[in-house]
């Protein structure tokens, strides 16, 4: 705490002081949103960020309340209303569940290459929805918390405009029914399957008995056509909501990370739960992490022409929350990715090169 000179020309001197130290702090950060828009200008996509400085509460922000493909960045909202459900008593962390063929889903994730029957409990489920960004296990929680409607109800209840799907289970079988009979009427099972088919992979065999007799006609078709759904893939405009996995903004994604930051969804034991997940990521090394040296908790969510990476990095300054949406993506995929570790890099050295400069303060 401040305390006031009772000498009026001491007074003076500390309010100019003071007055100096606040235009000199808005200037850094200014400077900051100048370089960060070049960096994002130079990017081939369309781009949203929202970053925060949680100990100095200092933000950097370009296009933080636009909506964006959330892919799936979506599940760390999913993540906080189950952590809070077992807080409360209505989610058992260490229930068995039993994972069927019926239950997996193609797509990022390892559960899909065991064998069907495995036991697990909901806390691994949530673990590998968060680390390997498992669709399998991301279905079967969001089953768990009562199916996406009851998340959406739960996201809209706190007045957010952050929504989720089953995954791309929904877009999927859209892209197969555009084709007519008898692709128009699947299965959830059969639209997995069918996304094995079509992409190549050796999955498709554990499904030989779902397309018997006269289903086989739906491999027929597939296989028939599978050159004009790759195309109508390409083509696809990547703003088409049809085809997203969820929504969201860049702030609204930063504003639940900083609550599990800060302890303030759930308890801080939850909390640091949350975030050792969130620290044992498997994807996305070339993005925010890429050119850092301290530790990065973060969600990925990817797609054809979508990179999202969305964390909290312990700066050496305090933590620092980015959400970054890069979508439409025109130019190579991997360059995107590294432009985005780039600006992670100047967010970061930005705050810790300041540290020196203000005194520290504690997270409230």
């Amino acid at each position: 705490m401040i305390q006031f000179p009772t000498n009026r020309r001491s007074f003076h001197v500390v309010v100019a002081m003071l007055v100096l130290t606040s235009v000199v702090r808005t200037e850094q950060t200014n400077g900051l949103q100048r370089v960060v828009e070049a960096e994002v200008a130079r990017m081939p996509a369309r781009v949203g960020l929202y970053a925060k400085h949680l100990p100095s509460g200092e933000t950097v922000a370009v296009r933080p309340d636009e909506i964006f493909s959330s892919q799936s960045t979506r599940k760390v909202p999913i993540m906080v209303m189950a952590f809070q459900a077992a807080e409360q008593g209505r989610l058992n962390l260490t229930e068995p569940v039993r994972v069927q063929r019926s239950d997996f889903r193609n797509g990022t994730g390892v559960l899909q290459y065991h064998e069907p029957g495995m036991t697990v409990t909901m806390r691994d489920l949530i673990t590998e929805m968060i680390i390997t960004s498992d669709n399998t296990a991301t279905n079967l929680v969001i089953a768990k918390l009562g199916g996406p409607a009851r998340v959406n109800q739960w996201l809209a209840d706190q007045k957010y405009v952050t929504r989720t799907k089953w995954g791309s289970l929904e877009g999927q079988r859209k892209t197969f029914s555009l084709l007519g009979p008898p692709l128009d009427n699947l299965t959830d099972e059969e639209v997995t399957a069918l996304e094995y088919l079509r992409t190549g992979n050796s999955m498709f065999d554990l499904y030989a008995d779902v397309f018997a007799g006269p289903r086989r006609a739906l491999v027929e078709a597939v296989t028939k056509n599978a050159a004009s759904i790759a195309e109508s893939i390409r083509v696809r405009d990547p703003d088409d909501e049809d085809y997203w996995t969820g929504r969201t903004t860049p702030r609204e994604m930063g504003v639940f990370l900083e609550a599990i930051e800060r302890g303030a969804s759930v308890s801080p034991k939850r909390s640091k739960e949350m975030k050792d997940i969130l620290l044992r990521q498997q994807l996305g090394v070339r993005r925010i992490p890429h050119y850092l040296t301290v530790p990065v908790a973060h969600k990925t969510g990817d797609g054809p022409t979508t990179a999202n990476d969305v964390g909290i990095v312990d700066a050496r300054s305090g933590p620092i929350v980015i959400s970054l949406f890069a979508v439409a993506i025109s130019g190579p995929y991997g360059e995107t990715e590294d432009q985005i570790g780039r600006i992670a890099r100047l967010i970061v050295e930005h705050f810790d090169g300041a540290a020196g400069k203000r005194p520290p303060q504690k997270l409230p």
